[in-house]
């Protein structure tokens, strides 16, 4: 089982279009060393031919362009992706979407709460009807068993709810279902070997934990360092939580639960422009490397 690191980004990517915070004035101008990187998705595959889309990003036609593995070639018109999957209906996770008008039906797998917000406050699938067409397949995040998808064959899935924030134009913005985020366990069906999925992560919940504990490599919300990161720089009004997202620094930080795995690889994913890890030379990536942390960029290929 390959997983591919589409896009090692938060929303906005990096360095981000109207950013002139350090890192973003910093890569632009090579005063930083650091990779730049698009917007978050991965994909699964376990033949390195076809593939599940985990997220489909604003950045998609360039990270598709970027990666052969995807664009296998065998006919006039071809594509490696056989299926999207969605794990919540942020725009920087669904808009990629309407990039794959062209092709043919998609088959999108998400829960009902994402489908919904994906037919109304966002109407991305319903416009979609207009072009390829969509097939719905149903992801039930409590007590859903493990699926499989067609043509992906040797990877099973398994979806587990977590907390963190639906978008804005969502009717449970404020009041969050247990459909709208959801991580993902991934598991090679020969070896049993296995990886957890959470782009988007405000709680270590004891379920989210026992995954975590289980799998042979965590990848996970590493959007912030710090819970008051976009308020204390400027950028914004809203702490990490407030977003849907825990913050690696602190007493119950990120780096404090993944410090608990001492065998299981540790890829931070989904990282903020403003995040000081996304610089190579910072005293923050430092004490990742020290507690075996990885930073995740694009092309990243992990084996399992």
């Amino acid at each position: 089982m390959t997983i591919l690191v589409l896009g090692a980004g938060a929303g906005g990517g990096f360095p981000q279009w109207n950013c002139n915070c350090r890192n973003c004035r910093g890569v632009r101008s090579g005063t930083v060393r650091a990779r730049p990187r698009t917007q978050s998705s991965i994909a699964v595959s376990s033949d390195s031919a076809n593939w599940a889309l985990i997220n489909a990003s604003p950045d998609l036609l360039t990270q598709l362009k970027s990666l052969p593995q995807l664009q296998p070639a065998r006919a006039m018109r071809d594509t490696g992706i056989r299926a999207v999957i969605l794990v919540d209906s942020q725009i920087d996770h669904t808009l990629g979407l309407a990039m794959l008008r062209e092709g043919a039906r998609l088959e999108v797998y998400c829960t009902a709460s994402v489908r919904e917000d994906l037919t109304t406050g966002n109407p991305l699938l319903r416009m979609l009807e207009s072009y390829c067409g969509v097939t719905w397949h149903e992801i039930r995040p409590v007590g859903g068993a493990p699926f499989g998808v067609p043509g992906v064959e040797g990877v099973e899935f398994t979806a587990v709810a977590v907390k963190s924030k639906a978008p804005p134009y969502s009717p449970h913005r404020e009041t969050p279902q247990p459909g709208d985020n959801i991580a993902l366990m991934m598991v090679n069906a020969v070896s049993g070997r296995s990886v957890f999925y959470a782009p988007g992560l405000a709680e270590i919940e004891p379920e989210v934990w026992r995954c975590m504990s289980r799998a042979d490599c965590v990848m996970v919300d590493g959007t912030f360092w710090t819970d008051d990161e976009m308020i204390r720089l400027g950028a914004g009004r809203k702490r990490a939580l407030e977003m849907g997202h825990l913050a690696q620094s602190g007493e119950d930080g990120m780096l404090s639960w993944l410090k608990k795995l001492p065998h299981a690889r540790k890829v931070l994913i989904h990282i903020n422009n403003t995040n000081p890890i996304l610089d190579e030379d910072s005293a923050q990536r430092r004490e990742l490397e020290r507690a075996g942390i990885e930073v995740a960029f694009d092309g990243m290929e992990i084996s399992l």
